[in-house]
């Protein structure tokens, strides 16, 4: 081939290969559109998307911020022209023309979140103050049409959404009524998993007002009893009591790092020693790698509390309390051990199923906590025998907790 035609001919060559890469890209994205089955499971697919798009941003129920971003995905699955989510205040999410509405759409919208039925509007807005007529030349001039239905959280009604678009089709009036009621399920989810934070903190308040009258009284006799004979181990314990309150009673979170949780604990276990002498002895095993973990605020104390209070309060003689934590991999074991007196196993399982009105309520308390975050398989478990001890097992996550506050 003569010099002059080579470059030409690599020209020629590289757009029929540009044209042959185009043309299997092509094929490659209708066959993966394909993939996805009839129009109707492609339809499905779609509306199941855009459905999980718009959840996401209710999770906190009727926020203004979550409605905004929720209301543009559900104007697309309605497609309508605009689309409102209103709570019993007013409006907080408006997608799409006519927001000037806003207050006349509150005014359409309140008969119904007060009978708790939907309604279909079809003489649309009535013109703004000072507008000329229905506005032809405004794009909100074809909402002709509002369509209201009500969002119901349990048996009260909490808000509602509205459709508007040019005419009221029954397929229109109906998928508004679907909406609706798919928003009230995420406005109860939200409201559930917000009653499960509030639970969440009131065992926490109640596991610090269950530390306040017996280990405050018990402590404070133990300082006491020091300031005469030991003024300097009476400063130190009051440091420690300090540290100890100060802890248990913080306001702000419900979860903590294992280190926290351990260094507190170190304040308690001095505390204790200072009432029981050379009767406790203390085993520690902790690794390292696990310290970081996050774990519900105020969970070890009240096992520690127990091995204390439960086993080796009544033992005669010298007890030990071994507390070990190591690292599983994907989650930390955390185990407190006594050679107490131990426990009846029937009377611990009305104690977790909560029958028995037994002060060893802390350790319901903990185990319904850890089951609630991290799920029925991260339950304590408890192997204890009357004479024969106790072994309280924890296992949590290494990963963030999904509620932390």
């Amino acid at each position: 081939m003569p010099e002059s035609l080579l470059p030409a001919a690599v020209a020629v060559a590289l757009v029929m290969l540009a044209v042959a890469a185009v043309v299997a890209v092509g094929v490659q994205i209708l066959r993966s559109f394909r993939e996805l089955g009839t129009d109707a499971e492609r339809a499905t697919y779609r509306t199941l998307h855009i459905a999980s798009m718009a959840g996401q941003h209710l999770r906190t129920g009727l926020q203004p911020a979550g409605a905004a971003k929720a209301a543009r995905h559900l104007r697309t699955l309605l497609a309508c022209d605009a689309f409102a989510i209103l709570d019993t205040q007013g409006v907080i999410a408006w997608d799409g023309p006519g927001h000037a509405y806003a207050p006349e759409l509150v005014r359409l919208a309140s008969p119904s979140m007060a009978s708790g039925t939907a309604a279909v509007h079809r003489g649309g807005f009535a013109p703004l103050p000072g507008s000329n007529g229905s506005q032809p030349d405004k794009p909100e001039a074809v909402l002709r049409a509002v369509i209201v239905a009500p969002i119901y959280a349990g048996s009260r009604v909490v808000g509602a959404v509205a459709a508007m678009a040019p005419a009221a089709s029954a397929g229109l009036v109906r998928a508004t009524s679907e909406v609706a009621g798919w928003v009230a399920t995420q406005v109860e989810l939200a409201e559930l998993d917000q009653s499960r934070t509030l639970l969440m903190e009131a065992e926490v308040k109640a596991l610090r007002a269950q530390i306040s009258p017996h280990f405050i009284y018990n402590s404070l006799n133990a300082i006491a009893s020091f300031i005469n004979t030991d003024p300097e181990r009476a400063r130190d314990l009051v440091v420690e009591f300090a540290d100890f309150t100060r802890y248990s009673f913080r306001r702000h979170g419900e979860f903590t790092t294992l280190a926290e949780e351990l260094r507190s604990i170190d304040s308690y276990l001095l505390l204790e020693r200072a009432r029981f002498g050379e009767r406790l002895q203390i085993s520690l095993q902790i690794a390292p790698e696990v310290l970081s973990t996050i774990v519900p605020f105020l969970s070890l104390q009240p096992l520690v509390e127990n091995a204390v209070r439960h086993g080796l309060e009544s033992k005669a003689g010298v007890g030990t309390i071994r507390i070990s934590a190591r690292d599983l991999g994907t989650s930390a074991e955390v185990t407190v051990e006594d050679d107490g007196v131990g426990m009846d196993p029937g009377k611990l399982r009305r104690v977790l199923a909560g029958l028995s009105d037994s002060d060893s309520v802390g350790l319901r308390n903990v185990d319904v906590r850890l089951r609630q975050v991290y799920g029925d398989a991260h339950g304590l478990e408890i192997d204890t025998a009357p004479g024969e001890g106790t072994l309280i097992t924890m296992r949590v996550p290494k990963s963030q907790p999904l509620h932390e506050t």
